[in-house]
This record gives structure tokens, sequence and C-alpha cells, in this order.
């Protein structure tokens, strides 16, 4: 143990002795001199005057006294520890920093030990740029939404989860939810994963822009489209690594400023800074009463943006209402007004937002989408797990509960007067002459070809937006019901490159939002039920109270009633008697007869 020597190891020949560095001992070590008593808090009392004092402590103070003697100290010792761990946290640790994430140090190394280190190096870049820029706490906490591949898990939780179709109700026979298994918002953050998915062939995708359009009859489309001619669709569907497309927004540079759906430069400003995920949904001609999201973690409060874009006539109600406060929050909801609308159909101005949120929110690696009569009651951290990270997918959306075929989707539309019959005849016509077919089984692994489209989750890589932009260019270019030119483009993408966008279950999607009832027709159902004449009151049937005699007349009664039985019976007696004393007389008459 040579080595050690400088480590100051006692030898064993003497107790207060240190070897010397060259790791032999002493010949002679002199005598020790006498230690002074230690110094302590009590009065330069040492090891043995403590011992002293703490017996004299406990022969004067009884059992009670000494317990809650030890009580304080500890109480005292814990105070201490944690006032000394709070003053050196404010020295070391920049300030803000778990209240950014929500979650300490110790818990992001237990979820993912590679948070620890490049979660805390990110913070303070992020924390020094903020403070550099001069940005408020909420945006500072809105660029740190990104994290490092997490733990990989040998087994799933949900792996073992069998599906059970919704149980059967009699009293309900429409469509409900059935039971889906989410992981905790925890392990949903440990398995997201590290890097973005992959685009498949894409490489780089623009977008087109003109500022002096002039409509041509053989193009179709409105002016906030770009008015593309059937020519460049075509080409729009020949991908390639490099393209250019119609996406909407082709009046300006920055989409919502001076495009049309237009934004305030402050509201813009908050969508740029908006990173990882956002929560988006949208309100116009006041169709829709707003639903905010419930069962919603902290973390995901501080770090996933929720907008909702209103109208103005939207905003205009909804203020007379409710309170917005300064940060133009209801809620959860971040509200942003849209002006200069492209369109005047209400639901097709709807479309711009749901399909185009790549192109309102740049900086933004995961969205959720819902229309705005739905109420979100999970965590996006579990729908992301859930629907996209568990399936290995980039896009997810769920399918109709019933109806599986465009062609059926269509004929509803029109019975349902969903929109102009002759437009939704002249849209599938056009379909069938591209190749559109009806639906059967030789499309499979394919489910459906019509979507539920009041919920997308989806991955904003170059595909997907692609996938988005070439939708919202059908229902520019054709009807609103984007249910209906939905197939058309999935497929065409699917004919040239290995990706497709994934449909679940309306019944899953049921289980995490719940559907109100729009405006208009929850209107139409409380003018009914004011019309109505209300029923008429329950009958109460009151029973009459008995009228209480005097006791004498209740003797009297008593009496009288017994004398009445007695009579009763005297009488039948009487009766009785007088008939057999007949009986006996006829008989004593045929006797005589007879003799």
């Amino acid at each position: 143990m040579s080595g050690g020597a400088s480590l100051g190891l006692r030898s064993s020949g003497s107790y207060g002795s240190l070897q010397q560095s060259n790791g032999q001992l002493p010949s002679a070590s002199p005598p020790l001199a006498p230690r002074k008593p230690a110094k302590t808090s009590l009065g330069g009392v040492g090891r043995g005057g403590e011992r002293l004092l703490f017996a004299r402590i406990c022969l004067f103070a009884g059992r009670r006294q000494r317990m809650l003697l030890l009580l304080l100290v500890a109480v005292a010792v814990v105070f201490c520890f944690l006032f000394s761990s709070l003053i050196s946290k404010d020295e070391v640790a920049a300030p803000g920093t778990d209240t950014v994430l929500g979650f300490s140090d110790h818990f992001r190394s237990f979820v993912n030990p590679v948070w620890s280190s490049s979660l805390s190096e990110s913070l303070n870049m992020t924390l020094q740029t903020g403070k550099e820029s001069g940005i408020s706490h909420v945006k500072e906490r809105g660029l740190l939404r990104t994290f490092p591949p997490a733990i990989a898990l040998e087994h799933h939780p949900c792996e073992n989860f069998s599906f059970s179709p919704p149980p059967i109700d009699r009293k309900r026979t429409g469509p409900r939810p059935c039971p889906v298994c989410y992981v905790p918002v925890e392990q949903a953050l440990a398995l997201m994963p590290g890097a973005p998915s992959a685009s498949p062939v894409l490489q780089s995708l623009n977008y087109l822009s003109e500022d002096n359009l002039i409509f041509k009859e053989s193009n179709s489309g409105s002016l906030f489209g770009g008015y593309p001619s059937l020519e460049q669709r075509d080409r729009s569907y020949d991908l390639k690594d490099s393209m250019a497309v119609h996406c909407g927004f082709v009046r300006g540079k920055i989409p919502g400023l001076n495009t049309g759906f237009d934004v305030d430069e402050a509201d813009l400003s908050e969508m740029q800074q908006c990173h990882g995920t956002v929560v988006a949904s949208a309100i116009f001609g006041n169709y829709d009463i707003m639903q905010q999201p419930e069962n919603i973690s902290e973390f995901s409060k501080d770090t996933v943006c929720f907008f909702m874009f209103l109208d103005e006539e939207t905003e205009a109600a909804i203020k007379n209402t409710t309170m917005v406060d300064n940060t133009k929050r209801i809620g959860l909801w971040r509200v942003v007004v849209v002006r200069n609308l492209p369109y005047s159909d209400a639901r097709r101005n709807g479309k711009v937002p749901k399909l185009l949120l790549h192109r309102l929110f740049p900086n933004v690696r995961y969205s959720l989408w819902i229309d705005g009569k739905l109420k979100l009651v999970k965590d996006p951290y579990q729908l992301l797990e859930r629907f996209l990270w568990r399936r290995n997918v980039t896009f997810a959306i769920s399918r109709h509960y019933r109806r599986f075929d465009v062609f059926e989707e269509a004929e509803a539309n029109k019975a349902g007067g969903k929109y102009d019959n002759a437009s939704i005849d002249n849209q599938i016509e056009f379909y069938k002459r591209e190749g559109l077919t009806h639906y059967s089984s030789a499309k499979l692994p394919i489910t459906s070809d019509v979507p539920e489209g009041c919920v997308i989750i989806r991955e904003h890589i170059l595909i997907t937006n692609l996938f988005t932009c070439l939708w919202f260019n059908e229902v520019d270019r054709f009807t609103s019901r984007d249910q209906l030119s939905f197939s058309t483009v999935r497929d065409k993408i699917r004919s040239r490159v290995n990706w497709t966008a994934d449909m679940f279950l309306d019944c899953e999607r049921r289980d995490f939002v719940v559907q109100a009832y729009h405006r208009e027709l929850l209107e139409q159902r409380l003018a009914v039920l004011r019309s109505q004449p209300p029923p008429p009151p329950p009958v109460v049937l009151v029973q009459q109270p008995r009228k209480m005699l005097p006791d004498n007349a209740a003797k009297e009664l008593g009496r009288a009633s017994a004398t009445k039985k007695l009579t009763g019976k005297r009488t039948r007696d009487r009766k009785s008697s007088s008939k057999r004393s007949h009986r006996t007389k006829l008989n004593a008459g045929k006797e005589s007869i007879r003799l």
C-alpha cells in the first residue's frame, strides 16, 4: 500500500502518526502532547463534556421532554439543509431553469440519463439568447420543445393490450368510444424519437408565390390558392428530390402577412416562436362554441402551444360572454383573430389552418389539429406516442365510422345538403376519369377511402407537408368537402413513393376528443325545448286529516257499535231459530198426517 501513503493512511504501529511519503515508518515517535479540548458551540465543551451535558439533560428532563428536544433538533437540521441547498441552487443554476421544463434534473436523469447534460446545455444557451433578444419568459419556454433520443424499452407497457369493441348498448346504437391504451406522459416523453423521420425521395420543398395573378377560365381555384392549372396540378404529383408547388398564401413571402388570411404581427411572431408541438383549432362564422382542453399535464401546458383561430364575427360573440386577458388567452387557448379571409364560406376558411399548419407554424415538429366543436381530453404527448411514435408513422387520421367508399360519402353529402349537388357530381366525375374506383378488399392494407377529418395528427416533414399542400389544392379547386379528395391525393403519392397516411379507428378518436353540437344545432334544440309547453305539475294526493271526537263521544260511538254487533248476532240467531221452529212445525204436521 505504498501508493496510498500520500493519501494520509494511518500506520498500524501508531494511532497518531502518519506514513511518510517514502512509505517507511519513523524509527521513534516523540511523545504525544495532550490534546486541547475541542471548541464547540456549547461553550468549549469537548466530547466528554457533551456526554456529561447530555446525561444531565436526560437526568433532569422527562421522557416526553427528551423526545420533544430531539424532534426540535431534527427539524432544525432539516431546515438548515434545505436553506443551504436553496442558496447553492440559486448561486449555481440559472434562474427559471426548473420552471421552464416543469421537471427537476433528478427526474430528467431518471427518465433519460442523456437529458441531464444535453438539456442543461440547451437550457443555458436558450436562456442566454433569450436575454439577449429580450423575449419574455413564455417565449423562452417555447424554444425548448425538442428532446434528445430517449431510453429504449424492452417491452412496451401496452404490448399485451387487447382491443375490445364498445359494449353493446340498446339505448345508444350510434358511434361510441372504445378503450385505448396510453402510456403516462413521462413515458411518452421517454419514447419520443430523437431525430425527425426521414422523408422518402423528397429533399427540398418550395412554395410558389406570385404578386400579379390573372384569373384564367381554363384554371380554377381561388386567388389565395394561385389559380393552379391542370398541368401544374399534374406536375405537383410527379415527386422528385426538389419540388415547388402551390400551397396557399401565394401573394406574399410570409404566410399570414398581406397574403389573405392575415393575422397581427404580434400573433405572427408568437406563431413563429412556437417550437416542438402545437395543438390548433379554429371557429369561423361563430359556428361553434369554444371547448377547453382537459386532463393536460403541467409539462404540456408549459411546452405545447395551443392556438385558436377566430374571425371577427366569432371574436365579437366570444367577447360578449368570455373575458380575454392581456396575453390574448382564453383558458389554454392563445386566440388569433384572422382578417381578410380568402373565402366567403366559413367552412372553406377553416381548411386553411387545418391543412396548412406547417406554413403558419414553420418551426413546429408535431401538430395536432382538432375541429372547433371538439374538446381534447387527453394529453398531446400521449396522443403522439399512441398514434405516431408507436406505429412508426408520420401522418395519422381517423377513418369514418360507417362509410369507406368515396361514392357513398358523396351521396351522403348530397342527401345532407353539405354542398351544392352539381359541384359534388362534377368532382366525383373528374376523379372517376382519373381512375377512382369503389373501395374493396383489393385495396388492403388500406382500410378506408373516407376519413373523419376532424382530427389530424402529424409530424411536419417534407412528405407530409407536400401531402397537405396537395390536399388543400384539391379543396381549393373543387368542393370544401375534404373527405371526397383525401383518397385521391393519398393514392397518387403512394403510387410514387413508399408513404401513406395511417388511418385509425373512429372509436379510438372518440376516446380522446368529446364532440359537441354546432352552435346552430344547439340553439335549435334549445329553442325547441323553450317552445314546448311546460309539463303539468305532478299530482300529489293529500290525505284529509281524520276528525277528532271528544272522549265521551268516542265512548258512546264505541258502545253503539258494540251494541250493533250484539244486535246483529241476536237477529241472526232469532232468524235461524224461527226457521228451525217453522221446520219443526211442518215436520210435526207431516207426521201427524202420516199417522
